[in-house]
């Protein structure tokens, strides 16, 4: 008995007890503090990003990300703007050979009237000419607003001859048919400087290589067989220009080569 007493008296007293038993404490104290206490001590304002500061950082994540990827694209570009430069250098060149309209291939025939053609050509100026071994004639023609195409025939004494057919884009100048021959191989890269005619080669294949880029090829320089038959053509004016009729006795090493030509235009 006396002990439950002795515990009752115990609670009683403890049940009486109050913050404000001890001093410097307040119950009033006490509940302002602990919900400072709970937010100083909340992490999620005191270590984390508001959703504002959040979002911010991530655009501006996203934004050096993007940066980072367009940096190789403009060094790609970069590149690029090189590379179209380059090609840019050569497109004057380009630009020449775009405005080249195409050439129709001329109209070509042979005769038997060997004979008759050399006969007739030994009485007229200028027309039976001889062509040295290792040379090549070339027969300038410009082309002239009274007519539309040119024509031309020819044979030799003996022997063939390479022959072959240009045209250069050149304004024209002069209306003069003029003939010019290339007597050494320095007077042929002279002539390719000025007027870009084919390079020697084997003539048997046809020399195609030009020079100029004004020059268009007609007919490519072949051996022909003009010692057995008359070879003659003609061509249509593509234009303003001038023909280049060359024949070709570079491939020869010892044999001169007598020429009967003529060349004359028909509207």
């Amino acid at each position: 008995m006396e002990r439950l007493e002795a515990a009752s008296e115990l609670q009683s007293r403890l049940s009486s007890l109050s913050f404000s038993s001890f001093p410097g404490i307040t119950s009033k104290h006490c509940q302002d503090r602990l919900p400072d206490r709970l937010q100083n001590t909340d992490l999620s304002q005191s270590h984390s990003l508001s959703p504002p500061d959040m979002e911010a950082t991530t655009e501006g994540s996203r934004q050096h990300d993007k940066g980072n990827e367009e940096a190789p694209a403009e060094q790609a570009l970069g590149e690029g703007a090189e590379e179209n430069s380059t090609a840019g250098s050569c497109q004057p060149s380009g630009e020449i050979k775009a405005q080249m309209p195409p050439l129709k291939p001329p109209t070509t025939w042979t005769s038997a009237t060997l004979k008759e053609l050399k006969a007739k050509l030994r009485t007229e100026k200028d027309s039976v000419v001889t062509v040295y071994r290792g040379d090549i004639m070339t027969v300038h023609v410009p082309t002239v607003p009274e007519c539309k195409r040119v024509c031309w025939e020819f044979a030799t004494d003996g022997y063939d001859i390479g022959f072959g057919i240009y045209f250069d884009w050149t304004p024209v100048t002069s209306r003069a048919i003029t003939v010019h021959i290339s007597e050494s191989s320095d007077d042929e890269d002279e002539e390719e400087d000025l007027e870009g005619p084919v390079s020697s080669g084997d003539v048997e294949k046809g020399s195609k290589t030009l020079a100029n880029s004004n020059l268009g090829e007609i007919l490519p320089v072949y051996r022909q067989d003009c010692h057995l038959s008359v070879h003659g053509g003609s061509h249509e004016f593509p234009g303003e220009g001038t023909y280049l009729l060359k024949f070709d006795n570079s491939y020869s090493l010892w044999r001169n080569k007598t020429l009967y030509y003529r060349v004359y235009y028909s509207a």
